[in-house]
């Protein structure tokens, strides 16, 4: 039997048997360290053992469908059962207002003016006999009621020397000036009126004012102008541009031949910004009609396409009028004048009012047109109006022709 050496012997023997042992486990630390760190899916230090095997997390606790070793494999869930129920929603607080969400629809107001086939007002019409259609669909007045007020004028006057007919430009400036005249005759302490001069460009003379005398002497200031161009587009276009800003009903009233030379403003563009501007009436007298007369009777080639040219600017000066329920006026002799700013003043200071909610709810930014029509209460029959002897009388209904509806951004 051999012998076998003792520990202190075997130290004796060798002093240095703690190197290969310092060593080996210099070696095996990093590896220590690195199982120490990894993430806890991989962690089996926690786990018991049972009958010599790793006991896994069942699958119950995400562990893995099948023995997968020492690998806990989080399992996809094949659970179809529906989804609980959300909780109920929480009941209002005792003493705290509740709130519903609602659309606003924009009201829209609407004038309108009823005339006699001669140019005169008919009052005493009730809400019962009116009938508003928007894109021909009839609409649900709101409110409606006779306005008697003052009113909100811009007198927009042409002068300029327009070279096409400079032997005759003295009888068109004394048109224009004529019937400024007799539009601020016709002026009350309610009216107010601003003074607007247009030849290559427009000049402001008098801002809105009710005193009657600025405004006529503001008129007498008004020379014989030097720049031949009537821009007339660019300044009814900047004269609506700056109604915007005004709060109410405004009225235009729009004194020239109707001729246009170079405006920036196309006229299809004029149009547009007539039908986006809200609440404001144009009404347009044209002037030149003696001389154009005169020039008729000559018969010439040169006369018979300068007429072509006032034609075409009675056309857009009638076209003006109507698409904002105002009227026309072509006076050829001045004794005309008084009567026709009596009927322009007798129109913007009585008209009905009619205020409604549009059954399209829509804010697309579309042009809807609109219709006003008397009918005899609860038919679709065309009212009847007699006069004092019983006569039946012929009338027109004068409104715009229609509106741009709002935009969503606005």
């Amino acid at each position: 039997m051999p012998e076998v050496e003792s520990y202190s012997e075997a130290v004796h023997r060798n002093p240095l048997w703690w190197v290969p042992v310092l060593g080996f486990c210099i070696a095996l630390a990093p590896a220590v360290l690195s199982a120490q760190s990894t993430p806890a899916a991989h962690n089996i230090t926690n786990q018991q053992k049972s009958n010599g095997q790793i006991q896994q997390a069942p699958p119950e606790a995400g562990g893995p469908q099948i023995d997968s070793g020492p690998y806990a494999i989080p399992k996809v869930s094949t659970n179809t059962q529906e989804k609980p129920a959300p909780p109920p929603a929480p009941r209002p607080t005792e003493g705290m207002p509740s709130y519903a969400i609602t659309v606003d629809v924009p009201l829209v107001t609407v004038d309108a003016l009823v005339l006699t086939k001669d140019g005169q007002f008919i009052p005493g019409l009730e809400k019962q006999y009116f009938r508003v259609l928007e894109d021909n669909v009839v609409q649900p007045i709101q409110s409606f009621g006779l306005t008697k007020a003052g009113f909100t004028a811009v007198l927009l006057v042409e002068f300029a020397s327009t070279p096409a007919f400079q032997a005759s430009r003295r009888q068109f400036l004394y048109d224009a000036l004529r019937a400024s005249y007799a539009f601020t005759d016709q002026m009350q302490k309610n009216d107010y009126v601003a003074l607007v001069q247009y030849d290559i460009k427009p000049s402001i003379l008098v801002d809105f004012t009710s005193n009657k005398e600025a405004v006529r002497s503001a008129l007498d200031t008004m020379r014989i102008p030097g720049f031949s161009e009537t821009n007339m587009y660019d300044a009814l276009y900047d004269t609506l541009d700056r109604l915007d800003r005004v709060e109410g009903r405004k009225e235009v009233i729009l004194i020239g031949s109707g001729l246009d030379s170079f405006s920036r403003i196309s006229y299809d563009k004029l149009l547009k910004k007539i039908k986006a501007t809200q609440n404001v009436t144009i009404y347009t007298i044209s002037t030149g009609f003696l001389w154009r007369t005169f020039m008729e009777s000559r018969m010439s080639m040169s006369a018979s396409l300068r007429n072509m040219d006032f034609l075409q600017g009675d056309n857009q000066m009638s076209t003006f009028a109507r698409m904002t329920g105002g009227r026309w006026f072509s006076p050829r002799f001045e004794a005309e004048l008084p009567e026709d700013y009596r009927e322009i003043a007798a129109a913007v200071r009585n008209q009905y009012t009619i205020a409604y909610r549009p059954t399209n709810a829509k804010r697309d930014g579309t042009y809807r047109k609109l219709k006003v029509e008397l009918v005899q209460p609860g038919t679709d029959k065309p009212l009847i109006i007699r006069n004092q002897k019983g006569k039946e009388l012929k009338y027109q209904v004068l409104t715009r022709d229609g509106y741009t509806a709002r935009h969503e951004v606005e």
